[in-house]
């Protein structure tokens, strides 16, 4: 399971992205003092297991119903009963019987909180003898609410997509959604990861539709009624949460892996462009095959689009459910970086082995499913894109996981939650990836895939916990990790780590300062220090054991550079009390991304520095574009020295980067400059095939000649996503009016989460000063409605705000009713719930 991208949820990660709005709003901290955190959290007791679960379901759009029929087959676990519970959340449970001599004979049962059914066997059952349970109901998922997670907003299983087909320019789907327990909102099943089961599923369906599920397709049967009956089987066990259907209009792209098939599901307008959206799942197969040992485990591998899905994306066994938001055009694709949608496709198949081959025991341990697949999203990065894109990634993720006050209060496995959706949470994901990482990076590659590959073996088709995976790199390392697990999966925080130096001229010697200021344990931590001397680099190998480290090192003179974590892999909050010329020294001589990174940060507070200035005018060249953005970024153009050693490279960049990301930054720079020269500049690139680059030169443009950017901005209209939409709002925020009103409101409306809160600030100052009333007290409401809908993200506040300034601009025009609109607006977000 993903959030986009990566673990909040898609809604609240373009919040923060947008609004700077703090990150502790992501996980909803729960109080200290709560007593739900004082129960231990068990994995359930294993009474039945389950066997195979048979399905045959049709659905009534109309009433949002599926009919379901269910033969599902289990056996005593180890102790012999005369009882079955099953979950079952807010269905009509029409007949539940037992199968004998194909015969269903009725059994009693009582199902009277919903949720779960316990049913009275026809006898005692004993661990050698298996049994068959009929079930004749009704799945009501729209009429059941339950609480979703950070990473998944809604748990009712099931879902009908504009089932009426009212909804302009929106498919019919259905599809659904099982971790953690939704599945028993549309069958009655065990519901919990320890559970693994074959099973079939037959779905009566429009004949127009295609559908999918688990494994292969093993028939299809057009009916008289105009449907069409397809059954699909999963010849190898999984857990239930992983069990999938989706029906809709859907355009199948077949590719191939080996022997296996590879297919991509997309809606018709996307199909085109299948091979460039998912084109590189074969390469990915392949390479997650060999460096695990273990090939690719399933018959098939399908990924298929939907509408209005509730969270990123979902590793369903041998067909992964992606939200829309990776559904691409090629002029869109040609500005999506990693972290746009290739890094969930990478995460999402990563999944296949490490959630669904091997699944988590309880969610208490879903580490050994979700902090993989977050490992692997840098892991092909490095291997595909390189290894500055892959440690960008990573800081990136460490970054939202120390971003998150009460993150450094949970162990990573963790058997005390209020929730278990509590756990689908930046500890989980973000810091149980750089936790594994760190560990790769102390056992080396060589044993850290070879104790993947034991774990994975010894547990296939079963379930798996932190203990499991200890034990699996232990014997292929033939290290003690006892202390690794106990200090980063068994407890939590980080280190606060505190890095000063001092230099003995008389003695030759330099000493390294370490101190560890985090409340709680005292993390050791293994480490590489480089010093830089004489024009060489020495590496040492050392540990931190304590909460106070001093490390002496001999050198012939002063080093240039002492980089401690030489590796850059260290999980933790770092103070480094280098001298500025010491983190100039660093960026041309220091290899990695992150030591590139800290010298540019340095370089960007003293840009009056001589050396300062070298080291921004050479990262505007850097090898990684990411760092060419943040160099293009951290000028200040003011400088006469930065402006004129900038200018050219800048006017290059502009115009021949290969990156289309830098070309915007470069040209968002060069139009703050407000020079008249660069016209020609910005005018050539609204040529672009690129929306970030005709987004930037438009607002350029506007910024020199506003007039003239209101007449460019209507050719746009019609063809527009992200940036260039984005440029739109900013001109028409400035220098639009009534004439431009209809076109930003539709955007706004027909925009998704990410893409209203990219527009939300141009549309509140376009909603101030618009002539007509009516329309303001559009924007007014459709700001009061975004805020209350996301109100538990904490961007009250923020849109309160744009209400205020609102109401500013419309006392100035005289607007009584818009300003009483705006007023009721703000009520009304702070009454609400």
């Amino acid at each position: 399971m993903i959030k986009v991208k990566k673990i909040r949820s898609l809604i609240f990660t373009c919040i923060v992205t947008s609004l700077a709005i703090p990150s502790s709003y992501a996980q909803d901290p729960a109080k200290a003092d709560d007593p739900l955190l004082k129960i231990y959290r068990a994995t359930p007791p294993k009474i039945n297991d389950l066997v195979n679960t048979k399905l045959d379901v049709r659905f009534d759009y109309k009433k949002r119903y599926m009919y379901g029929k269910e033969w599902v087959t289990l056996k005593p676990h180890f102790y012999p009963t005369d009882t079955l519970r099953l979950d079952a959340k807010g269905m009509d449970l029409k007949n539940i019987s037992i199968v004998k001599n194909g015969k269903n004979i009725p059994l009693k049962f009582k199902y009277d909180d919903s949720l779960t059914v316990a049913i009275q066997l026809d006898k005692v059952y004993h661990n050698n003898e298996s049994y068959t349970i009929y079930i004749d109901y009704t799945a009501k998922p729209n009429e059941l609410h339950i609480k979703g997670s950070a990473a998944i907003n809604d748990a009712k299983g099931l879902y009908f997509i504009n089932p009426d087909g009212t909804e302009k320019d929106k498919p019919t789907q259905i599809w659904t959604q099982g971790e953690t327990e939704g599945s028993s909102a549309w069958f009655p099943t065990i519901d919990k990861p320890e559970q693994k089961t074959t099973d079939e599923i037959s779905m009566t369906v429009p004949a127009k539709y295609v559908t999918l599920s688990n494994g292969r397709l093993a028939s299809q049967k057009n009916n008289s009624d105009g449907t069409r009956t397809d059954t699909w089987k999963m010849e190898l066990p999984h857990s239930p949460y992983l069990f999938m259907m989706a029906v809709g209009d859907f355009k199948i792209y077949k590719d191939k892996w080996r022997d296996k098939e590879v297919s991509y599901y997309l809606e018709p307008k996307y199909a085109p462009y299948a091979k460039q959206i998912f084109g590189m799942t074969p390469e990915l197969i392949e390479f997650y095959s060999k460096t695990l040992g273990v090939d690719y485990p399933w018959n098939k591998y399908s990924q298929i689009v939907v509408r209005d899905y509730v969270s990123g994306a979902m590793e369903n066994t041998t067909a992964t459910l992606h939200g829309e938001y990776v559904q691409e055009t090629p002029r869109e694709l040609l500005d999506a970086n990693y972290d746009a949608g290739r890094s969930t496709i990478a995460h999402e198949l990563f999944h296949q082995w490490f959630g669904d081959l091997v699944t988590c025991e309880s969610w208490s341990n879903l580490t050994v499913n979700e902090s993989f697949a977050d490992f692997s999203e840098m892991l092909w990065a490095e291997h595909k894109y390189g290894k500055d894109e892959a440690d960008a990634h990573s800081f990136t993720a460490l970054q939202n996981y120390l971003g998150t006050p009460d993150a450094k209060t949970k162990d990573l496995v963790r058997f005390h939650y209020i929730n278990k959706e509590d756990v689908f949470d930046v500890v989980t994901y973000q810091k149980g990836g750089r936790i594994l990482n760190m560990l790769r990076n102390y056992l080396g590659d060589a044993a850290f895939f070879k104790g993947l590959n034991i774990y994975l073996k010894t547990n296939a088709f079963k379930n798996g916990e932190a203990q499991q995976l200890r034990l699996a790199l232990e014997e292929a390392s033939g290290l003690d990790l006892n202390w690794y697990f106990n200090q980063w999966y068994y407890g939590a925080g980080n280190p606060v780590l505190n890095i000063s130096y001092k230099w003995d001229d008389a003695a030759k010697t330099e000493t390294v300062y370490l101190q560890q200021s985090q409340d709680g344990q005292t993390f050791k931590l293994p480490m590489a220090i480089d010093v830089y001397a004489g024009g060489k680099k020495e590496r040492h190998k050392v540990w931190m054991n304590d909460k106070a480290d001093t490390l002496t090192f001999q050198s012939a003179s002063k080093p240039d550079l002492v980089n401690v974590d030489g590796d850059k892999v260290l999980l933790s909050q770092k103070t480094d009390n280098k001298s500025p010329e010491e983190f100039y020294f660093q960026y041309f001589n220091a290899p990695l991304y992150l030591d590139r990174f800290e010298a540019i940060n340095e370089a960007a507070g003293h840009q009056s520095d001589k050396g300062a200035q070298k080291v921004l005018i050479a990262a505007l060249k850097d090898k990684y574009y990411g760092l060419r953005i943040k160099a293009i970024k951290a000028l200040h153009m003011s400088d006469d020295n930065i402006h004129n050693a900038a200018l050219p490279v800048l006017t290059s960049l502009a115009q021949t980067d290969e990156n289309t990301l830098v070309r915007a930054a470069a040209i968002t720079a060069l139009g703050k400059l407000k020079a008249s020269g660069n016209m020609d500049i910005f005018k050539q690139a609204l040529n672009s095939q690129s929306y970030a680059v005709q987004g930037a030169a438009l607002t350029a443009i506007s910024l020199l000649d506003p007039a003239q950017a209101l007449t460019l901005a209507k050719g746009f209209e019609k063809d527009n996503k992200g940036a260039l939409t984005q440029g739109l709002f900013a001109v028409y925020s400035t220098s639009g009016n009534s004439e431009q009103w209809p076109y930003v409101i539709k955007a706004f409306k027909d925009a998704d989460v990410q893409g209203k809160f990219n527009l939300i600030r141009n549309f509140g100052a376009m909603t101030g000063h618009v002539d007509k009333p009516e329309y303001a007290q559009q924007g007014i409401n459709l700001l009061k409605d975004l805020a209350i809908k996301y109100k538990q993200f904490g961007v009250a506040p923020f849109v309160d705000g744009l209400l205020t300034d609102i109401k500013t601009q419309r006392t100035k025009l005289n607007d009584e009713a818009s300003v009483k609109a705006a007023d009721d607006a703000i009520k009304a977000i702070n009454d609400a719930k």
